[in-house]
């Protein structure tokens, strides 16, 4: 997606570990614009699949999942990552390691926001080490349901994340895919 890849040229920076920063328009201050256009994008994308809801992990998920949605007339329902006085019981988890935060969190879903019959689509911010994507996968096989397709914002491809979902033979599109960080400089794949 030429107009994302642009954005990621102009306003990304590259942190030292392999980490990019896009806090000016993905998971800090969000351009809505754009996001937009991400939504839409991933209803293209998908819109051979039978889907039901999109699933994503707060909270830089959140702004390109619920643009999905809106492009898709889906609901969206996100992993909350925090415990919460109304969320208790009936819990779907799963433990999700973050590499940006050097930290684990235990994700959660209320399972009444989940149906038998439903047919999820995941849209997340980044792809690197498949962790988030790795949970969620965890709560969709807890909560017996079938998942339609992955769809990311940024993935990295000199990381691991997308070997794990091949694995699993679920489809998978990535909107800027990164080829490189190495020297400051993002080299996007050919």
């Amino acid at each position: 997606m030429k107009l994302l890849e642009d954005r990621i040229r102009k306003e990304g920076i590259v942190l030292p570990h392999d980490v990019l920063k896009v806090d000016s328009f993905l998971n800090h201050q969000v351009d809505p614009e754009l996001m937009f256009e991400v939504g839409k994008e991933f209803a293209k994308l998908f819109a051979d699949k039978p889907i039901t809801k999109i699933l994503t992990v707060e909270s830089s998920g959140i702004a390109p999942a619920v643009m999905t949605g809106l492009a898709m007339h889906e609901p969206v329902v996100f992993a909350r990552k925090h415990k919460s006085l109304t969320l208790t019981d009936d819990l779907y988890t799963a433990d999700v390691y973050s590499y940006t935060k050097q930290t684990t969190n235990k994700i959660s879903i209320a399972k009444r926001f989940i149906e038998p019959n439903d047919s999820v689509l995941i849209i997340d911010d980044f792809l690197a080490n498949g962790q988030a994507v790795e949970g969620l996968l965890t709560i969709i096989k807890e909560a017996n349901i079938e998942v339609q397709g992955i769809g990311i914002v940024i993935e990295k491809t000199f990381q691991k994340g997308r070997a794990l979902i091949e694995k699993r033979q679920i489809p998978l599109e990535a909107l800027a895919q990164i080829a490189s960080l190495e020297n400051g400089q993002v080299q996007f794949v050919k």
